[in-house]
């Protein structure tokens, strides 16, 4: 005779709730948007159904609208013209940034939100890479002091949480220092860890119109190939002052969140990117999948590896469905 019977923990929807070991909730989200120059208009990604750029404006209406769902926390990623960018990334740290202006006016109007950024060179820079372009070869030393203005003029604006996502070595520490120096102790950082040389980042240059250039960017993000290293870059970056750890992308990676999980006392986020989402809102719009059930099975699936944080271009699809009672 059985005396263990597994299935008797999952016999109703009342005892499988009792013993849920892994729950996705709206304050574990943060929801990237996208903002553009102009004044009432708003464009369709359309690789990114559902997605869209908005004018400042149109993006207060936005945040207003998730913050009625619950959702609290944003990462705000901004499409630059083209005119604007050059080697320097200049335009990152310039007052009349309209980036700047509109982490000004969320924060004013908004004054409860986590507002995290993006501080990489790639929106900003003629050659559309991360750091600094001399001869073809990308220089990690060069890019530091450049990231190190765009992070000061951020933490100004109001920043929350600053989002280094380059890859460059040592500017973890750099962007510490130029922080803690000009008084900006309580101004968090979220470094974008492990961040893999993926396929799946294809979506979100659309929304931005920041490919490179030239090239590709395998000689700063992370070989795909690779784990242990993301220990060493972990290792890095707490030491230089991070206060949460990314992995990028997520899905591809859950044993990445879970080796930064098991390696580290800092909270661990995963970003779920746009070709994840993209691929799965392809799927569900054939047919092929039930989106729905997909959706909330690919973020809990994020959570159960040891995100404590997920950036998601579903939340708040996720937000709505917690509202109306359907997760």
């Amino acid at each position: 005779m059985m005396q263990q019977r597994p299935r008797r923990n999952r016999k109703s929807e009342t005892i499988r709730e009792m013993v849920t070991e892994t729950r996705v909730s709206v304050s574990n989200l943060i929801f990237p948007l996208f903002v553009m120059d102009g004044m009432g208009k708003q464009t369709k990604i359309s690789s990114m159904p559902n997605i869209a750029r908005f004018t400042p404006d149109l993006l207060y209406t936005e945040v207003e609208e998730c913050m009625n769902l619950g959702l609290k926390s944003f990462v705000i990623f901004p499409a630059v013209e083209d005119a604007l960018k050059d080697k320097e990334a200049s335009y990152s740290w310039d007052p009349d940034n309209f980036y700047l202006k509109v982490i000004r006016g969320i924060k004013s109007r908004f004054p409860e939100v986590c507002l995290m950024s993006d501080v990489a060179m790639d929106p900003y820079s003629s050659d559309g890479h991360d750091g600094y372009v001399e001869n073809g070869e990308i220089i990690n030393d060069l890019t530091l002091p450049i990231l190190g203005k765009m992070a000061l003029a951020q933490a100004e604006a109001g920043i929350d949480i600053l989002g280094p996502s380059d890859m460059m070595d040592g500017r973890v520490g750099f962007i510490r220092n130029v922080l803690d120096e000009n008084g900006f102790t309580g101004t968090s950082i979220m470094s974008y860890t492990a961040k893999y040389a993926s396929a799946y980042y294809g979506p979100f240059r659309d929304a931005l119109d920041s490919a490179p250039k030239f090239g590709d960017k395998k000689t700063y993000q992370m070989n795909p190939a690779n784990k242990r290293e993301a220990l060493i870059e972990a290792e890095l970056d707490e030491a230089e002052g991070a206060d949460f750890l990314m992995v990028k992308p997520a899905l591809c990676y859950l044993d990445i969140i879970h080796l930064l999980k098991e390696n580290s006392h800092l909270p661990v986020a995963a970003y779920n990117v746009s070709g994840e989402y993209a691929m799965l809102k392809a799927a569900g719009e054939k047919g092929w999948i039930n989106y729905d059930k997909a959706m909330l099975e690919m973020l809990l699936s994020i959570k159960r590896a040891g995100a404590d944080i997920i950036l998601t271009y579903f939340a708040k699809e996720f937000a709505m469905k917690t509202k109306n009672g359907s997760v």
